[in-house]
């Protein structure tokens, strides 16, 4: 890491806040914000409260406050009255019974406090009757500690969702409840620098990331937002991406509230290139279900989650400690000026291991040129590798010549990265490489990194120097360096090319809508045919096909259709057509046909399967088979999924998912993700297949959603025949589900 000297409101609800409720914070009219909305009726811009006087408050009111000795708040009421005189607030303790706490004179109640207070702390354990008398003192924020809420089950979420109702009536914002003190901590003032802004649902979960000032990283502000009644990540998220001295949010995520505010307060913060690093609880069905115990929030389904964060560019880890050296590299380093990394050790054996595992990692290691190797060859053995890994024997760096080994390395254009790793000290050659590295990185615009293995971390070189500098990222593994420089050098790469697609996002419906809702049966399956006409709607190509209900009309329509044709039984209740013996293909004459109709009637009537009629269809064969559809996520509504299709989508999962909206970029990308992507390019002599006509129809179901996120389910196009290049793709059957 960096050193240095120096229950639930829903996007409905938040939206009838601002619209029947008012809001005292600045930003736009309420009806310029009505009008900015997407055409599914939701916001596209983040409503951001100003958060400035609940960090820095000018009055301070402290409601249930003690100084009598024993009590639990009387030692929150002196660490209140601590913070406060650090930030400069007057306070005014509130209780009942006392006519002063620690000297200052007691208010009675809320109502005979002797000024209107920025911020409300309330030590009670129900916070509810005073939020009513705290909107008429016109307070601006209040704090509720007070636990036994949403994370306690359904009597304790109807508890919150009573108080969560009371603050929007009453105007002020809340912070929690189930929350603690940690907003209220002790910061270093010494230290400068961008510093790290930090979002916990859990306290205890942060305190790595607070730690770090111990190291020289400068925090700026903690926001423990708990069982989030009223104030959530996003809303903190929001503002914190606009404070000029934050260079990267860190947060603890248990469960999100509301996806698009969260998909919103991201792409702000992608907007200002301010990195996010975030732990999100919920991988795995135990942590999912402990986060939600313990916060009372939706964790949502992981693959969403994870697509939601890679889109808008918040970076995921899995551990405190990731997030934590993520974090601090993120926040202090400069921008890289190339993307290559190269290892420099002084053991052919270690830099080999850390070179296999940064390109496990997907860091680009390349190889020096031959002119850069004569050079480093000037001070480094001939018989040692210098291509990357660079060995450089160890006794170089106890001299000159380490420090000429180090510049000549940075000095190489393809270099954006040096990776220094050390797996025990040995001075004095280790003092002597600590210092010509800190000293090479001052003088460079380039990243240097050091992997300090030692597994006491006592020594002069780590604790006084390389901690001593601000310009040396400093790690204790090799896992947490090459994580947060690839992270790095990603969010770099993101930001340059961020467009956000809320820009562009339809605020009209097309003239597409009014077909497909002229089709939609709500609660209802269409028959394939029905479904059909819905992808047709919206520009999305289907087969030649007729529907028809005689043998007769069958042998017409095939006619007209081109042999070889396929026929299905169509009907609103027919899932799995295959399983049934329900799809007829390759038929190539006019008997085929006539016999196929009544074989299938015939099943369809053993079956008991209601059909509108028998689908006569072009027959497509060459082409790679994929899936497009829709699904509904809890937490972030509509999402659009691509993968790998046919009879063996349901056992191979390829699939990559989205949360509209999103550009071409995201739809190309999503291919990417795919395992099978190989097979778009063409295997074993087949032709590439038309990958442009493939995002085309993505974008195109992506419009589907949001326009139809209200009517529809379910849709699945499966299987969607991508067809070799040049040549399109087409729908070769699909199923809608009506909400």
């Amino acid at each position: 890491m960096l050193g240095s000297t120096h229950g639930t409101l829903t996007t409905d609800s938040r939206r009838a806040r601002v619209i029947a409720c008012g809001d005292q914070r600045p930003g736009p009219a309420v009806h310029d914000r009505v009008a900015d909305l997407d055409v599914s009726g939701r916001p596209l811009h983040a409503d951001v409260p100003d958060l400035h006087r609940f960090f820095r408050p000018e009055s301070v009111a402290v409601i249930g406050a003690s100084d009598a000795e024993g009590r639990p708040n009387t030692g929150i009421t002196r660490q209140l009255l601590d913070w406060a005189g650090r930030v400069g607030a007057r306070v005014h303790p509130v209780h009942p019974n006392r006519p002063a706490v620690f000297g200052l004179p007691c208010a009675a109640s809320v109502a005979e406090l002797p000024e209107q207070v920025d911020l409300a702390v309330l030590l009670v354990a129900d916070p509810l009757p005073l939020i009513e008398e705290l909107g008429e003192a016109k307070a601006r924020f209040a704090v509720a500690f007070a636990s036994g809420f949403a994370e306690t089950g359904r009597a304790g979420a109807e508890a919150q969702e009573r108080l969560a109702e009371a603050v929007r009536r009453s105007g002020i914002r809340l912070l929690g409840p189930n929350t603690n003190l940690n907003a209220f901590e002790r910061f270093r003032d010494d230290l400068t620098g961008p510093a790290i802004a930090l979002i916990t649902q859990s306290g205890h979960q942060g305190r790595p990331v607070f730690a770090l000032q111990e190291l020289g990283i400068r925090l700026s502000h903690w926001a423990p937002t708990g069982n989030e009644a009223d104030l959530e990540t996003a809303d903190f998220l929001s503002w914190f991406a606009e404070q000029p001295e934050v260079g990267a949010i860190a947060a603890y995520v248990e469960g999100l509230k509301d996806g698009r505010a969260f998909l919103l307060a991201a792409d702000r913060a992608a907007r200002r290139k301010v990195p996010v690093v975030a732990v999100k609880v919920g991988r795995t069905e135990t942590g999912a279900r402990t986060a939600a115990s313990h916060t009372g929030k939706l964790t949502g389904a992981d693959d969403v989650v994870d697509a939601a964060m890679r889109q808008y560019g918040v970076i995921r880890v899995d551990a405190l400690d990731e997030l934590q050296d993520t974090a601090a590299l993120l926040a202090r380093a400069r921008a890289p000026r190339a993307d290559g990394v190269v290892i420099c050790s002084i053991s052919g054996g270690t830099g080999a291991h850390v070179a296999d595992l940064a390109a496990g990692a997907g860091l680009r290691l390349p190889t020096l040129s031959p002119e850069k190797q004569a050079e480093l060859h000037q001070w480094i053995p001939g018989y040692l590798s210098v291509a990357n890994p660079v060995d450089n024997g160890g006794h170089p760096v106890g001299d000159r010549r380490g420090r000429k080994i180090i510049d000549a390395l940075l000095a190489d254009p393809a270099v954006g990265v040096l990776i220094c790793p050390v797996t025990g000290p040995f001075p004095p050659l280790s003092d002597r490489l600590v210092k010509d590295l800190v000293e090479a990185a001052e003088e460079t615009d380039k990243l240097v990194c050091v992997v300090w293995g030692s597994p006491a971390g006592t020594e002069p070189a780590y604790r006084d120097v390389l901690l001593g500098s601000s310009r040396v990222a400093t790690f204790r593994t090799v896992g947490n360096c090459l994580t947060a420089v690839r992270a790095w050098l990603d969010h770099h790469r993101f930001v340059t090319d961020y467009r956000s697609p809320f820009d562009t996002a339809p605020r009209t419906p097309s003239p597409s809508f009014r077909k497909a809702e002229a089709l939609m049966q709500p609660g209802r399956q269409l028959s394939e045919h029905a479904a059909k006409q819905l992808l047709r709607a919206y520009g999305i190509r289907v087969p030649r096909e007729q529907l028809v209900t005689s043998a007769a009309a069958a042998v017409r329509a095939a006619g007209q259709v081109g042999y070889p044709v396929v026929m299905k039984a169509s009907g609103a209740q027919i899932a799995h057509k295959t399983e049934l013996g329900l799809v007829k293909i390759g038929l190539t004459s006019a008997s085929q046909v006539r016999d196929a109709y009544r074989e299938l009637t015939d099943i369809a009537r053993y079956e008991g399967v209601g059909l509108d009629g028998v689908l006569v269809c072009q027959m497509v064969e060459q082409g790679v088979e994929m899936v497009a559809g829709i699904t509904h996520d809890e937490l972030f509504g509509p999402t659009v999924t691509v993968g790998l299709g046919g009879i063996l989508v349901e056992v191979l999962h390829d699939t990559a998912v989205r949360v509209p909206p999103f550009g071409e970029d995201q739809a190309r990308a999503m291919l990417t993700e795919l395992r099978g992507r190989a097979l778009l390019d063409g295997v074993r002599g087949r032709p590439p297949a038309d990958v442009d006509a493939l995002v085309e129809v993505v974008l195109r179901v992506q419009h589907m959603a949001l326009e139809l996120g209200s009517h529809l389910a379910e849709l699945d196009i499966n299987p969607l025949m991508v067809l070799p290049r040049g040549q399109g793709a087409v729908a070769l059957d699909a199923l809608a589900v009506c909400r």
